[in-house]
This record gives C-alpha cells, sequence and structure tokens, in this order.
C-alpha cells in the first residue's frame, strides 16, 4: 500500500492478489465468451472478498480516479471501483443532513458509466444499483430509472430493476411492480432472474399479498424462470397453481 487514493494504487494492490487459475474460472462463470454476455471481458482472477479488502484502505478517494477505474478493460478493477464509489455515496448519506451535492456528483459519475456501458455485467450491477442510484432516489422522482428501463441495453435495464431493491427495503413496492410489469416481455435470462427475484423480495420483505396480487394478474404472461424465482418461497400448492396459469 502507498498510501496514494489512486486508480493505479488500486490496480497495483489487486495485482499482488490476482491468480491465474481463478482468472480462468471467472472468465467462464461470467461468460465472456464469443456471443456470449460478458464476451470480450478482462479478468486478472481477483474474487469479491479479495477485491473488498483490498478497497478498504481506499475511502475518501477522488470521483475522478474512481471513474478512472471504471474505465478499465479489467473487470475486477471496475468491481473494485464500484465498490469504493458505494462507501462514497454511504457517506454522503450518513453526513448530518446529507451531503446532497456530494450525491449528486456521485450520482451523475454513476449513470454516466452505466450508459457509456462500463457496468456491465451483472455483479457489477448488483453490486453497486441500490448502493448508489437507491438511497438517491428513495425520495426524488424516479424517471430516470425508466429512461434505463427503456434502453435496449441488457445492463441498463437490470440496473433499473435493481435499483429497486432498495426501495422494497424501504417497504417501498410501486416502482419494482410498474418495472416489471414491463420487464414481463423482456425474455433474455438475466432480466428474467431479475424480475423473479425482486417480486420475490417483495413477498418476503413487504407483503406476500402483493406478490401474489401480482402473480394473479401476471402469472399467464411471466416466463418460467421469473416465475419459479418469484414464488420460491409460497407453499408447493401455490407454486403449483400459478404454474398452471401458464
Amino acid at each position: 500500500m502507498t498510501g496514494e487514493l489512486t486508480a493505479a494504487a488500486v490496480q497495483g494492490e489487486l495485482s499482488k492478489v490476482a491468480d491465474a487459475g481463478d482468472a480462468v474460472h471467472l472468465r467462464r462463470f461470467f461468460k465472456t465468451g464469443p456471443g456470449e454476455y460478458g464476451a470480450g471481458d478482462v479478468f486478472i482472477g481477483v474474487r469479491v472478498p479479495k477485491t473488498r479488502a483490498v478497497v478498504k484502505p481506499f475511502a475518501g478517494m477522488p470521483l475522478s480516479e474512481i471513474d478512472l477505474l471504471l474505465d478499465s478493460a479489467v473487470h475486477e478493477h471496475r468491481l473494485a471501483g464500484l465498490i469504493i464509489l458505494n462507501g462514497e455515496m454511504a457517506r454522503a448519506t450518513r453526513t448530518r443532513g446529507a451531503d446532497v451535492a456530494a450525491q449528486q456528483r456521485i450520482t451523475d459519475l454513476y449513470l454516466a458509466a452505466v450508459r457509456r456501458g462500463r457496468v456491465n455485467n451483472w455483479d457489477l450491477v448488483d453490486a453497486s444499483a441500490e448502493f448508489v442510484l437507491g438511497p438517491w432516489l428513495l425520495a426524488r422522482p424516479r424517471d430516470v430509472l425508466f429512461e434505463l428501463a427503456a434502453a435496449d441495453s441488457l445492463w441498463e435495464r437490470r440496473v433499473a430493476l435493481l435499483t429497486t431493491f432498495a426501495f422494497i427495503k424501504a417497504g417501498d413496492t410501486g416502482t419494482t411492480l410498474e418495472l416489471c410489469e414491463r420487464f414481463l416481455e423482456d425474455k433474455r435470462d438475466l432480466i428474467q432472474k431479475a424480475v423473479g427475484w425482486m417480486l420475490r423480495e417483495i413477498g418476503k420483505r413487504v407483503d406476500r399479498a402483493i406478490l401474489t396480487g401480482f402473480l394473479d394478474a401476471h402469472a399467464p404472461a411471466m416466463g418460467r424462470t421469473a416465475l419459479s424465482y418469484a414464488t420460491e418461497h409460497l407453499t408447493s400448492e401455490q407454486r403449483a397453481h400459478y404454474r398452471s396459469l401458464r
């Protein structure tokens, strides 16, 4: 550790714990082959727990340096940047009275990275959307989520939906339900899984009746994957009932 809060320092620390064997596994796991959703992504072989350990000393890193990490070709560099950014948003949110200007800067940086394709695999989305956009949008208009949801990009759409996990945890399900309804016709596996996951969380964390009400209305139009995820914690009789509606 050099003590420098720079992208280069983070990259150097990650390189020290990289494992070539893990890199091979991660390339397969995150579907980096031609035509797959992570096609062409580069891994150096650092697992998530090690990445989190590496970035701990980098709290307070300038946003410009985080942005450099997000623009790296290396997947683990981008994940490291997002984890650091999560911490910056948490700090800006915890500040007495909240540092709204800092929150705005963090949000703008994140959205710009999403739109230029730097948050471009499911782990990157899932590790960041609810922690960066979630706190910012919890008590604000959510138009930007519907703009992301209107994109063709798999990742922008997943960011829109996974952001709402923060709302679910606060007992607010409206935006999640609206986005899930919009995404019923998107049969891409990673969207179907996200839809089912968020619906399941509504049933677990907020109100099972809200989940079953959505299923009563939409189960016939749902893909098998989304329906399976959404009904995971229902009774076997309920699961069979909703499957029979397809």
